[in-house]
């Protein structure tokens, strides 16, 4: 045990006693930028467009996820300046001057005719904030690439609020307040290199212990509440900090009980700054915009991402071998996380639980469409995907088998984590909500349920139904009699509404759709669903949609095939435990193009599917 404390402490004690001129040459730059705008160095280089661009390209936005972004940051639109005119007193028109006595043009046509140049300046891009943990320690190389994807975050106007971390550090070490100034100061540097403009806030921006005459009012469920707290005074350093265009870089201290300045935990500040952040923003005067207080640039405090950039990576998932969750619902599958978390994975990853109930206790007061990623120190172009897109590198409600072979996947993909909604499966139509189910059938396909015979039908075939939250999504499973063969598993509604279209929703009523039907039996099926926990076996899905419907790419990517029948495209996902035992079997027997349990299927199929009644009116 004496090796393993020495060590830290000697290289501790070298980090600050050489890397000290260093330290008070980047305070002393930082200091210096506010008086001059901040060029590069004749040794530096600044950030190159092309790979800023590249970086966006990668991302590969829909049309759906441009425009959520362009909702969050894009300019908001603001109505045209009119003069206040008193109640009751005629408005006229300027008069008009004579050619002969003056050339001058009226005021009201000036008016009229804005420069778009102009407009673009007076009407940048909001901006937003983004809480970010840097996990380290890091090389400068390492955190050189960390930095450069923070600063491509900011021009896309997601500005990041830093608390830093060193795990290497021990509590009670010798300088180890001036070993985290140090890791402060080595961040802003590198985030200066890059062009952008950085301040370090080395006092206590958080107080220990729960807030004062709290009322657990923001609490959920068992979400542990955080270990600090702020008051709006306290947050003075990062509001100056993001009104003069820097970003925040925080050192992990806070004030205790006696006013003394600590250092804790850097998950405690972030789950306190993330509260306190909220908290603030929500006694904002109220129809005030960023940039509306006196002409000041104005960030909205409300944290929109939480970024925890470690050398671990993601949460690793026991349904990938080792490889990290794409995409967890925190509502749902938090327990079952730490119940399936396997004992390597302690050494490996020895800090993914402790990320993982900070996303928690954070995103618990977050907005619901914020969301949190935990990502290596090695992808952090994902971060601008994730900024853009809102989703997964890849798609959690892909089938397995093309999820186990993507490239896509790597032991560095990073977790993407959402507040979620609680997953319930109902048996019984008596169970169903039906005005709030019928509301989402008439919200998500934009037509009116012809509810009576829709419901008397489901009372004879329904098999099950999966609801997620308070009725955002659901879908509705029969079981269809067809001629000369067993019953059909049919999805009969997929449906989620426009609200939650984007925020995750889709995801997760698919993947417990895919843990209740075709991918019964396998261990990575026994997800928290509230249904069968993976026990049984797997049936073939089937399903039918309008051969115009834009969802139809959607469900090419995850069925494992289709057939076009007039106006309708046909579906079906086969069940996977029989495909794994199909696989077993024709390493030694041979391959055949249609197999004996496929025959004649897609016919039934097809006859049994075109003559479900329509649902609709």
């Amino acid at each position: 045990m004496i090796p393993h404390t020495a060590g830290p402490r000697s290289l501790t004690t070298v980090s600050v006693t050489t890397k000290r001129s260093h330290t008070f040459k980047a305070f002393y730059a930082t200091i210096h930028g506010l008086r001059r705008p901040k060029g590069p160095e004749p040794d530096e280089s600044p950030i190159s467009e092309n790979d800023f661009i590249l970086s966006i390209l990668r991302a590969n936005p829909s049309l759906r996820d441009t425009r959520s972004y362009l909702a969050s940051f894009g300019p908001r639109p603001q109505s045209k300046f009119r003069p206040d005119v008193p109640l009751g007193v005629p408005s006229f028109p300027p008069p008009i001057t004579q050619p002969s006595t003056a050339k001058t043009i009226p005021v009201a046509i000036e008016l009229e005719k804005e420069s778009p140049v102009l407009a673009s300046i007076l009407d940048p891009v909001v901006r937003r904030t983004a809480l970010v943990k840097v996990q380290g320690p890091f090389t400068d190389v390492q955190l050189d690439s960390i930095t450069r994807g923070l600063v491509y975050l900011e021009k896309l106007g997601l500005v990041s609020v830093i608390v830093v971390e060193n795990d290497d550090l021990l509590r009670g070490e010798q300088e180890e307040r001036a070993a985290i100034v140090e890791e402060t100061m080595r961040v802003v540097s590198s985030l200066e290199k890059h062009g952008s403009r950085a301040r370090p806030v080395l006092g206590p921006v958080v107080r220990l212990g729960p807030k004062p005459f709290d009322d657990g009012s923001m609490r959920e469920g068992d979400i542990i509440p955080p270990e600090s707290h702020t008051y709006p005074s306290d947050l003075v350093p990062i509001r100056s900090a993001l009104r003069a265009g820097e970003i925040p870089v925080i050192s992990p201290f806070a004030l205790d009980s006696f006013c003394r300045s600590i250092r804790i935990d850097a998950n405690d500040v972030i789950s306190g700054l993330a509260h306190g952040m909220v908290e603030a923003s929500a006694q904002a005067s109220p129809g005030t915009t960023p940039g509306d207080e006196g002409g000041t640039k104005e960030v909205d405090l409300t944290p929109l991402r939480l970024m925890i950039i470690n050398r671990e990576g993601g949460v690793p998932s026991y349904a990938r071998s080792g490889y990290p969750h794409l995409l967890i619902n925190l509502d749902s599958e938090y327990s079952h996380i730490h119940k399936t978390f396997h004992g390597s994975w302690r050494h490996s990853n020895p800090t993914a639980l402790s990320n993982l109930a900070l996303a928690r206790t954070c995103l618990a007061a977050m907005p619901p469409t914020s969301s949190a990623i935990m990502v290596s120190h090695k992808s952090p172009s994902s971060l601008i995907a994730n900024l853009i897109t809102n989703k997964p590198a890849v798609s959690s409600s892909l089938p397995h088998a093309l999820l186990q072979g993507n490239r896509k996947l790597t032991p560095d993909t990073p977790t993407l984590l959402r507040h979620g909604l609680p997953i319930q499966v109902l048996r019984s139509t008596h169970d169903i909500d039906k005005p709030r189910m019928n509301h989402l059938l008439e919200q998500a396909f934009r037509r009116t349920l012809d509810a009576q015979p829709f419901y008397k039908r489901l009372e004879q075939t329904l098999d099950y139904v999966i609801v997620a939250g308070n009725y955002a999504g659901a879908a509705i499973v029969t079981k269809e009699v067809g001629l000369g063969h067993g019953p059909i598993t049919y999805l009969d509604k997929f449906a989620v509404l426009p609200s939650h279209q984007g925020d995750g929703t889709v995801d997760f009523l698919w993947v417990a759709l895919h843990d209740e039907s075709y991918g019964l039996g396998h261990p990575f099926s026994a997800n928290p669903n509230g249904g069968k926990g993976g026990k049984g076996e797997g049936q073939d899905l089937v399903w039918r949609s309008r051969a115009n419907n834009p969802v139809n790419k959607w469900y090419f990517e995850r069925s494992s095939g289709h057939i076009r029948m007039g106006g309708w495209v046909l579906f079906w996902c086969d069940g996977e435990k029989r495909l794994k035992i199909e696989e077993g079997r024709r390493g030694s027997a041979g391959l055949s193009y249609v197999e004996e349990w496929e025959e004649g299927r897609l016919g039934l199929w097809a006859d049994t599917v075109v003559k479900i009644p329509s649902s609709w009116k």
